[in-house]
């Protein structure tokens, strides 16, 4: 079988088993956040943080539940981080510095996960479990609780309620994150990925040396690591160890937990506005998308630029053979089409245009599908721009789903999707300004630029891959990406929520001879479009700098 039939194939089987999925798993999200009853287990904890589930929120409230409880979070991880050493089942790891205990406290409270430390040492049993996993579950649940606060704005009408923060927060972790994992975790490790709390133990010799591996819960951290979009390895080569993603197979149930909960909740939101078919649009959208990006990303890995891709069938630098150029390519796009950011190759070493269409894929705010959650809410802050440019063009007053787009709902979603710009190309040229932070590039030209460029857009999208190449543990990198994801993930929260206490208060506009159609599959394709130019415009200068240069010159 040829290295092209094999990851068309692999393509083929991750659209079918998600359009297996897709119906019930977005109906049962749905009533996951519209139910009135609460778990036996969800009214312990209710009791224990001293919530009550049943009060409802308006957006300030509501955002002071998020913010509140990621101020707590950052915190805790910062101080578990800083007290390693003295933590049993630390495997003789030293407390973690205070700029880098700061970077991953704020990567995975953030949802990013960027990691610029190797996992296998430093981090020990119980700062993986207790502190970086539990995040993988919360962090994730947080993204999936402001989603669905919009939705209910669209949902809703004459009100400003948003439905109750801790009660997203807890029933999102409990029934839904949590039994998937568990599921996946046992398929894992059918697979071969490892479930131990084994200390640190010698494996062999080799170049002349003892080769020394720890083991862990891998298996159970894996599946959050990708069902929540998370992306932060247990070990420094991510997804391609195989110790985490040990054969094709693995690999291809990787890829479809990291697409699973982002495709099935836009079944959520046609479910809660009472419209199936606006949530097929957003899909149509977000599946266009993807799939334009991954035969993109195959082409250029695949094309072949001389005897050494004729006999390799394809650019395998830097890609695991196991997977191949088919199976690197899929998971690459999945990754930073969404917020995970885990790989299972070397994004360095792909082909020039390669690496720009995976960071093309984070500038576009990884909204196709996007974060668990961040996708969605991201999505709908495009459609609602979408409407207002398609308004402005035929001169009738925007609507979307019944409620009015005036000059404050659009002040709202511009803000939104100017934030990330300007933190990514602000921090990425003062980078490059100043004498120090470039010491730490790998490369020089092109490259070493798309090295900074990738850093800051993977941080301020709450993406965390990185291209590699950058030495990214320094005082500069861990304060500047820290900062940049948390204000990447937490200042767009403020606009959407915003925006969500807006639309819930209006009354339904009805509908009339007028009335854009966002249900028809003309709205689907103007949604593409306005994604596109809006990320080409901002971006374009910047890419022609570095990927697009690299890609010309090769």
């Amino acid at each position: 079988m040829s290295p092209v039939l094999a990851g068309v194939l692999q393509l083929l089987a991750l659209i079918a088993a998600l359009a297996l999925v897709y119906r019930p798993l977005g109906d049962y999200m749905a009533r996951v956040y519209s139910s009135p009853r609460h778990l036996r287990a969800e009214k312990w904890i209710y009791r224990a943080i001293g919530a009550d589930p049943a009060t409802e929120m308006r957006w300030p409230a509501y955002l002071r539940g998020v913010l509140a409880f990621s101020v707590i979070s950052v915190l805790f991880l910062y101080l578990l981080q800083r007290v390693q050493g003295g933590l049993p089942g630390s495997l003789g790891f030293a407390s973690i510095d205070p700029d880098q205990a700061f970077n991953t406290a704020a990567s995975f409270v953030s949802n990013t996960n960027w990691q610029s430390y190797y996992g296998e040492q430093a981090m020990g049993h119980v700062v993986q479990t207790g502190g970086l996993a539990v995040q993988n579950f919360l962090s994730a649940a947080v993204g999936m609780a402001v989603a669905v606060a919009l939705v209910r704005g669209f949902a809703r009408s004459r009100t400003g309620e948003l439905g109750n923060f801790w009660s997203d927060l807890v029933r999102g972790t409990v029934r839904i994150l949590l039994p998937i994992s568990v599921i996946g975790a046992i398929i894992l490790v059918a697979c071969g990925a490892i479930q131990n709390f084994a200390g640190i133990h010698e494996v062999g010799q080799f170049m002349g040396g003892a080769q020394q591996w720890n083991g862990g819960a891998v298996a159970s951290q894996e599946v959050i690591k990708e069902l929540g979009t998370n992306g932060g390895g247990y070990f420094n080569a991510n997804s391609a160890h195989p110790f985490e993603n040990p054969n094709p197979v693995s690999n291809l149930f990787e890829i479809f937990l990291i697409l699973l909960i982002p495709f099935a909740m836009t079944r959520t939101f046609g479910r809660m506005v009472g419209s199936l078919r606006q949530g097929y649009a957003i899909l149509v959208a977000m599946v266009t998308i993807w799939l334009g990006f991954t035969a993109l990303m195959m082409w250029t890995e695949f094309h072949h630029g001389g005897p050494a891709f004729d006999i390799a069938g394809g650019a395998l630098e830097g890609k695991e053979t196991r997977f191949g150029v088919g199976g690197s390519s899929i998971f690459a796009v999945a990754t930073t089409l969404t917020s995970t950011g885990a790989v299972n190759s070397f994004l360095s070493s792909f082909t020039g245009y390669g690496g720009g269409i995976a960071l093309l894929g984070m500038q576009l705010g990884e909204i196709a599908p996007g974060g668990v959650g961040s996708g969605l809410y991201g999505m709908l802050i495009m459609a609602v721009i979408a409407v207002f440019i398609a308004g402005l063009m035929v001169g009738r007053t925007p609507e979307y789903l019944g409620k009015k787009i005036g000059s404050r709902q659009i002040k709202f979603a511009a803000s939104y999707i100017l934030i990330t710009p300007a933190l990514v190309l602000c921090f990425t040229a003062v980078a490059m300004a100043l004498p120090t932070p470039g010491n730490s590039m790998t490369n020089s030209g092109p490259h070493g630029f798309t090295e900074i460029l990738y850093a800051y857009t993977s941080g301020a999208n709450n993406n965390g891959s990185a291209f590699a190449g950058l030495n990214a543990d320094t005082q500069w990198f861990n304060t500047t990406i820290g900062l940049a994801m948390l204000l990447g993930r937490f200042v767009p929260m403020v606009f959407v929520l915003a925006l969500a206490g807006s639309l819930a208060e209006q009354s339904p506009v009805p509908k009339t001879a007028g009335t854009l159609r966002t249900e028809k599959p003309l709205f689907s394709g103007v949604l593409v479009g306005t994604i596109l130019i809006v990320a080409g415009l901002t971006y374009f200068p910047a890419l022609a700098l570095g990927p697009l240069a690299e890609g010309l010159a090769s």
